[in-house]
């Protein structure tokens, strides 16, 4: 990659954004109009949640055409959406001799003017990071945080600038994007097959996230789960060709301070307790694996403080990280809660991952034990599905109903037609009873109507488009308990 082509002094430097509703672009462009610099944007014409972002940072978004490039711009920013040579306004800049950085290049610049630490893994790292974002501002640290989904304690956007002494990224395994980045800590959560579509096989994705690792400068920081078989095999590899890294293992099995020892649930609290601390933590998301991820945030927290304050997470300060922690309420399609209507309970997430679909399914379970769990999942990519359906066949144990469709497709790739959303449906239906398929996610929409009642919790999962039927099948039951306007 090309250095320093982000202007040293960004305040009052012109950039255009390709792709700039994106929620990583839109992110990014929240940091950079904090720096001062004067932004423009281009995308597709369809409303995202990024648009009230913004249109309140003052930014215009044009429809994409070449004459949005112009002469004055001093750089350019594109989604990874889009190619060079091939959309028409990153064309532009290259004839116009403008230089040109993909988000993720941009990230990396970014990181080298940071005190950076990236967070990465296969899944939890978009909890990992925002629980960091929420802890460090109950630690009053000064700190920019940039997350992979809008967070509702980060006012509904997916960054939170606090100040400039460290900042703190999700950072994306798939294409080795994360290798751009340069942390001086990176927090590992998982590392297990995935994204089969460039990574074939576990020793694949396992070898990217050890030159990661690798990437740590003498006497970085690596926060590990050690009760994650992957992070613990990258953990170990990194350890014995680079022994000056200072490893941090957390969880259940783990030696030391971030050793949970307990969790249990109650009144809609999941109570958990590290051996480092007296007194317990609490949360309002359920799962054990968000404690998990919790620990982790913890763990990278304090790290921050002592560097930051010279001293451990200790006091009022403790406290105020307490107290913050049981204040996170999620992030956008994290266990997301709708609201409730004629006593359904509506929840979204983007657990797309046989594991993480099983852990956020046993963590819904044991959080609302008394509810009907009705799950409605839309798989993502042809290659995953294929590789990993077994393990989707198996993950769903813990509903007691679930509902199929075809496969969100991937631009990424094609379809053969060995795979399909019914193969998948067939695998499960061979397993476990009550399972229902329906091509497209909005056409179960009036079944789901009739049959969803008081005591229900239906849940959409996955990262494709189901969210939709979730969302209207919400609007609708809950428009009809309101009284109508005389």
């Amino acid at each position: 990659m090309a250095g320093s082509l982000v202007p040293a002094q960004i305040a009052g430097r012109s950039i255009h954004m390709v792709g700039i509703k994106g929620t990583g672009m839109a992110a990014l462009a929240e940091i950079l109009s904090a720096g001062g610099a004067r932004l423009s944007g281009s995308d597709v014409s369809e409303v995202f949640y990024t648009d009230a972002i913004l249109a309140a940072l003052g930014i215009e978004v044009f429809p994409f055409d070449r004459g949005n490039v112009r002469a004055g711009i001093d750089l350019v920013i594109h989604s990874a959406a889009y190619v060079r040579g091939v959309h028409p306004e990153l064309a532009a800049a290259e004839d116009l001799g403008i230089p040109i950085l993909s988000y993720t290049e941009a990230l990396g610049e970014l990181s080298r003017r940071f005190d950076s630490s990236g967070i990465a893994g296969v899944h939890g790292k978009t909890t990992t990071t925002a629980l960091t974002g929420t802890l460090l501002r109950g630690a009053g640290s000064s700190s920019t945080i940039l997350a992979g989904s809008a967070v509702a304690g980060f006012g509904d956007r997916s960054t939170l600038i606090l100040g400039k002494r460290f900042f703190v990224a999700e950072t994306c395994e798939y294409k080795r994007h994360f290798l751009s980045f340069s942390p001086a800590r990176i927090v590992l959560t998982s590392v297990e097959p995935d994204h089969q579509d460039y990574y074939p096989d576990y020793d694949s994705i396992r070898d990217a996230f050890l030159e990661y690792v690798l990437s740590l400068p003498p006497r970085g920081c690596l926060i590990y789960c050690v009760d994650d078989p992957g992070a613990s095999d990258v953990a170990g590899r990194a350890l014995a060709l680079r022994p000056d890294l200072d490893a941090v293992p957390y969880g259940w099995t783990a030696e030391g301070r971030w050793k949970l020892e307990s969790y249990r649930i109650g009144n809609e609290r999941a109570e958990f307790r590290l051996s480092g601390f007296p007194e317990p933590f609490r949360l309002r998301v359920p799962g054990r694996h968000v404690a998990l991820d919790a620990a982790a945030a913890l763990a990278l927290t304090e790290r921050l403080v002592r560097e930051e304050f010279g001293r451990p997470l200790e006091g009022t300060r403790l406290e105020s990280v307490r107290a913050a922690l049981e204040s996170f309420s999620g992030s956008r399609r994290r266990c997301e809660v709708l609201g409730l209507a004629r006593g359904i309970l509506f929840m979204d997430d983007y657990g797309h991952h046989p594991t993480a679909i099983r852990l956020t399914l046993e963590g819904i379970r044991e959080f609302y034990p008394d509810r009907r769990l009705v799950v409605d999942f839309m798989s993502h990519t042809y290659s995953r599905t294929a590789a990993l359906l077994d393990g989707y066949a198996d993950a769903f144990s813990a509903a007691d109903e679930v509902i199929l469709h075809k496969i969100y497709a991937s631009a990424r790739e094609r379809p053969d037609g060995t795979v399909t959303g019914r193969t998948l449906f067939e695998r499960m239906s061979a397993r476990r009873p009550r399972v229902r398929y329906f091509e497209e996610p909005l056409d179960a929409r009036d079944a789901l109507r009739a049959e969803l009642g008081p005591g229900d919790l239906f849940l959409t999962l996955g990262a494709g488009d189901n969210f939709r039927l979730g969302r209207a099948l919400y609007e609708s039951i809950k428009a009809e308990e309101e009284p109508s306007t005389p």
